[in-house]
């Protein structure tokens, strides 16, 4: 099968600027995920997209009074884009708004099965003494089409690399400060209080230059929805949080390695424990096989081996289609299938990033143009 590239996007300058230049950069890309959300949201909720962005609005000011830089950048890239304000934060709010309680019609069977994959290698677990983070990017596969690679200069914050869907400002990805952030959704819903989107704490946890900085957001901002978030950094460190608007629980590596899905896995948080539910059930299973695909990168004897052991492990289809490499199940409606929309892989030591485009299975490696220590707060 022939190799699929990504679109790469580069934007540098302040926030307003650089949000123009990426909306201006993927205006197609952009488009597409309005036209694919305004359908998915009229089917799962029978709301007119204007419906949707009206309700995505209770937004704007969270964001704004949080990070009024990424509110900026929002703006510059419907600007960019042309489209509106409200457009751009509903795709930066897309899974809050799919757990707002105006949802009436949507029931738990057709909340999203948001199936992301997570891990993180170090010390022992890394037979080439390389730091290794990434994750499989399991989400609609109507939204393929919209997913861009985003390196985004910011001075004085770090440098920061993404995968995201084309209008979102953050999402999974890592920073010239050594710093990776790999993401999952965990479902369960909390009370109706007003919290941040996703993509505005990502974001932010990213634009931090010390482990301490992005934990410190993570653990003092209050989402809006439940999400993990699995941190690593150059220096062999690894840690999970699963974070909700009731409370946080973490967990470290188990020799080195930390694997996690979209379960609970650190401990059911008191709120939901009464009639708790993994949100996917495939991630019972995603987990221990991702593991052990990964252990055999302790006998790994370079960063080549190590990116083929790691491609191999996130490649396993133990219960296709919605296996750690996941794949469009056709018993579903087109616009409800989801798959791996991304395998990542990033070398923190070299700071080499790798990505597929779509399932590993079908896609080699390919590394991005960028370093991730071409840019300010590079680790000596």
């Amino acid at each position: 099968m022939s190799a699929r590239v990504l679109p790469v996007v580069e934007v540098s300058g302040d926030a307003l600027t650089r949000g123009r230049q990426y909306g201006e950069a993927a205006r197609d890309q952009v488009a597409a995920a309005l036209d694919y959300y305004a359908e998915a949201f009229g089917q799962s909720s029978g709301l007119t997209w204007a419906q949707v962005t009206d309700r995505a609005a209770r937004w704007l000011e969270p964001v704004r009074a949080f990070a009024p830089e990424l509110l900026d950048e929002m703006r510059g890239v419907a600007d960019g884009a042309g489209v509106a304000l409200l457009d751009v934060l509903t795709l930066n709010a897309r899974g809050e708004v799919i757990y707002d309680s105006t949802f009436a019609r949507m029931s738990e069977d057709e909340e999203p099965a948001d199936g992301c994959t997570s891990f993180a290698a170090v010390g022992d677990a890394s037979g080439d003494g390389h730091v290794w983070a990434g994750q499989n990017w399991d989400w609609r596969a109507g939204a393929a089409g919209t997913v861009v690679l985003l390196r985004i200069v910011q001075p004085p914050h770090p440098t920061v690399i993404m995968q995201v869907e084309a209008g979102q400002i953050g999402r999974q990805g890592a920073n010239s400060a050594g710093i990776a952030l790999n993401a999952n959704g965990l479902g369960g819903r909390f009370d109706d209080a007003v919290g941040l989107p996703q993509t505005v704490v990502r974001r932010a946890v990213l634009n931090q230059a010390t482990v301490s900085d992005a934990l410190r957001v993570l653990v003092r901002s209050r989402a809006h929805i439940a999400s993990n978030a699995l941190l690593t950094c150059r220096e062999g460190f690894a840690i999970d949080l699963e974070t909700t608007p009731a409370g946080h629980s973490w967990m470290y590596p188990d020799d080195g390695l930390l694997v996690h899905g979209n379960h609970y896995q650190a401990g059911v948080p008191a709120a939901l424990a009464d009639t708790y539910r993994p949100m996917s059930a495939d991630s019972l299973v995603r987990v221990p096989r991702a593991e052990a695909g990964l252990r055999l990168l302790r006998g790994s004897t370079g960063p080549d081996e190590s990116r083929k052991l790691i491609r191999s492990a996130l490649s396993d289809h133990l219960g296709h289609p919605d296996s750690l490499c996941a794949h469009a199940d056709p018993r579903r409606p087109p616009v409800e299938q989801w798959a791996t929309l991304v395998s990542s892989c990033v070398d923190l030591t070299a700071g080499d990033y790798h990505v597929t485009a779509g399932n590993p299975c079908e896609q080699e490696y390919q590394q991005l143009p960028w370093n991730l220590y071409d840019g300010p707060h590079a680790p000596a």
